[in-house]
């Protein structure tokens, strides 16, 4: 059986488009400056040392948006030698001002042992964090720690839950999931999960 691969978020290129999990995040970034992030992150992945400097004094300055892409930008090696534990450094910051897609990544950076020591208890946390917010990927990931008992005690029913969740909102790798792993529930445990789902909708 194939083991769904756990999603990292990628860029968001400004507040306005973050989708899910804008929450504390944007309450907390500073007023929009002149210059989007977004703008400083297409010019800095291309080598602008310019772009590059301002977009991490931002992030120096505590704008979540600019630690999450100055995170990504160090997961993959864009516009910046590649460098896991600088990008889980960025994505950490990001992370603990409720920022749903940090949250997301450092929650796959410790599942797959990226930037840091590999720890499966760690990544359901933070996995966790973000599917709370509404956070598509989180949810998805999460579903899969609990379908296989990873860092959490294993608990079908609450994964089908959050894979319910994340593809109702379009997340590609739970709509995969779903047909691929409800044929291992009965009809009532189908039904008590399809609950749940409705339940957290409701909050």
């Amino acid at each position: 059986m194939k083991i769904p691969r756990l999603l990292i978020s990628s860029l968001v290129l400004a507040a306005t488009l973050l989708g899910c999990g804008t929450l504390l995040a944007q309450e907390k970034t500073p007023a929009a400056p002149t210059v989007s992030t977004g703008t400083l992150w297409l010019k800095a992945e291309k080598g602008d040392a310019k772009a590059l400097a301002e977009l991490r004094g931002r992030a120096e300055k505590g704008e979540a948006v600019a630690q999450f892409n100055l995170g990504h930008m160090y997961r993959t090696g864009q516009g910046v030698a590649k460098d896991e534990v600088e990008a889980v450094k960025w994505f950490r910051k990001a992370a603990d001002q409720g920022f749903a897609k940090a949250q997301n990544n450092l929650g796959a950076m410790y599942s797959n042992g990226l930037g840091v020591a590999k720890d499966e208890v760690e990544a359901v946390k933070w996995f966790r964090k973000a599917a709370d917010q509404g956070n598509a990927d989180g949810q998805s990931n999460l579903g899969v720690m609990y379908w296989f008992g990873n860092g959490v005690v294993k608990d079908e029913l609450e994964a089908y839950k959050w894979w319910l969740l994340a593809g109702a909102q379009g997340n590609e790798n739970a709509k995969r999931n779903i047909p691929l792993f409800e044929k291992n529930l009965t009809p009532s445990q189908r039904a008590e999960a399809q609950k749940r789902a409705r339940e957290f909708k409701k909050k």
